[in-house]
């Protein structure tokens, strides 16, 4: 098979290098790429959202299958123009990714459907939105609804914050289009875990459990960033937690968005907050998470490329998935100045000393590759990624290795796991 992955971060390298392992796999595309995936994959100059190239490309060089890794092309309908075409793509339809590209089209699907949530109510008129907040319990949560690369959700613990956030969204119009309409939700409490499940449209297969660490600072301090970091499975989710997650959350959600005549065939990924009333969904995602993907796809034992095509051809109940018992841990190396205006044209130092390492990995998220030496092209730069017997020594394997790279004015947090261990020692 011929197979082009969409996307340019540490997820899309995560998915080309899962996807090489498939004894199905002939030739990688992947468009546009980045600087670690070119070592795996040819790497096509198209963005993510030039749909119609893609189409193009997809046709001239005769592609079996294409996987969408970004949210963008997604709610631009890339699906539908592919499908449109008879070429086979992974990924929900433009009407069912509205359950990510629109916070305020899941909550409705939550609310109709009864999956648990945060309270919530929606604006599109400062005014209305400040006198609500000024009249509600705090903290509250403020979102922008539409698609904001992980920054349109701001955590208010005071009227101040709270006013702050609103006038950024619906005033100064921080995010655009995406930010026309802006969500109020009470602020659950409790541990968050990262639930990935792949769906046919009628039936779903469970990733592994796995947690993110969305602050830009330790101790869950700073804005919200793309991700800082992640680690599977995650012990704050039980087997009968899981089974919950399942049973109340992703299957009424799968089943509600078919009667709704919106069939989500893919990625659904649910943001979960663990509160004492039970699991409640702060999020829905409709693809892969990132870094989540990194500290899932290592324990991954099963063809990646056969669980996307049982998906596609409606089989997914026959698929039954293998995982490596170890535990993975992955970290995010941020360039300056990250979440905001960050640094670029960094040389890295470090990654051949620690190609060879057993049980660690690099994952490519915002480089390039200049002759034999790479360079940093964005704010999350690279994610390193380690396996280990339990937790404790997946966090060893994942810090060692990220101590032997460096570039000017690189950081990343230094307690990416932390929350396990202390789950794991109650």
């Amino acid at each position: 098979m011929k197979i082009l992955v969409i996307g340019s971060g540490a997820r899309e390298h995560a998915l080309v290098w899962k996807i090489a392992q498939s004894s199905k796999v002939k030739k990688i595309f992947c468009a546009p790429g980045n600087g670690g995936i070119s070592e795996i994959a040819e790497c096509v100059d198209i963005k993510a959202a030039e749909i119609e190239k893609l189409l193009e490309f997809a046709q001239a060089n005769q592609i079996n299958l294409t996987v969408v890794g970004p949210e963008l092309p997604l709610a631009l309908g890339i699906v539908d123009l592919f499908q449109a075409q008879g070429l086979k793509i992974f990924g929900p339809s433009k009407s069912a990714s509205a359950l990510e590209a629109s916070k305020v089209f899941a909550k409705n699907i939550m609310k109709k459907y009864k999956v648990p949530t945060a309270d919530f109510a929606v604006f599109t008129n400062k005014e209305a939105a400040l006198k609500y907040a000024r009249n509600a319990k705090r903290p509250l949560v403020i979102k922008a609804d539409g698609l904001c690369a992980g920054k349109g959700v701001f955590v208010c613990q005071n009227l101040a914050e709270q006013e702050k956030a609103i006038q950024s969204i619906l005033e100064d119009n921080e995010f655009g289009n995406a930010g026309n309409t802006v969500m109020i939700e009470e602020c659950l409490v409790g541990q968050e875990a990262s639930m990935i499940f792949i769906s046919d449209g009628d039936n779903v297969c469970a990733m592994a459990s796995s947690q993110d660490h969305k602050r830009i600072f330790d101790d869950d301090k700073g804005p919200n960033t793309g991700g800082m970091g992640a680690y599977s499975p995650a012990p704050v989710v039980s087997d009968d937690l899981f089974e919950k997650i399942k049973t109340e959350v992703i299957i009424p959600t799968i089943q509600g968005m078919q009667q709704e005549g919106m069939a989500f065939c893919g990625v659904l990924y649910a943001g979960i907050m663990i509160t004492e009333k039970g699991p409640k969904v702060l999020e829905f995602n409709a693809r892969f998470g990132d870094p989540e993907t990194q500290a899932i796809l290592p324990r991954l034992k099963t063809d990646l490329v056969e669980i996307i095509l049982s998906s596609l051809s409606g089989t997914l109940d026959a698929i039954k998935l293998d995982w490596d018992k170890r535990a993975c841990v992955c970290i995010v190396a941020a360039s300056g100045g990250y979440p905001g205006d960050y640094e670029k044209n960094k040389k890295i130092s470090g990654l051949d000393k620690i190609s060879q390492e057993k049980d660690l990995f690099v994952f490519h998220a915002g480089t390039i590759k200049q002759g034999n030496d790479f360079f940093t092209a964005g704010g999350r730069v690279l994610g390193v990624t380690g396996l280990g017997n339990d937790i404790r020594q997946a966090i060893e394997t994942a810090y060692k290795g990220i101590n032997q790279i460096g570039f000017e004015n690189m950081f990343y947090r230094k307690d990416i796991g932390k929350k396990a261990l202390a789950e794991i020692s109650v």
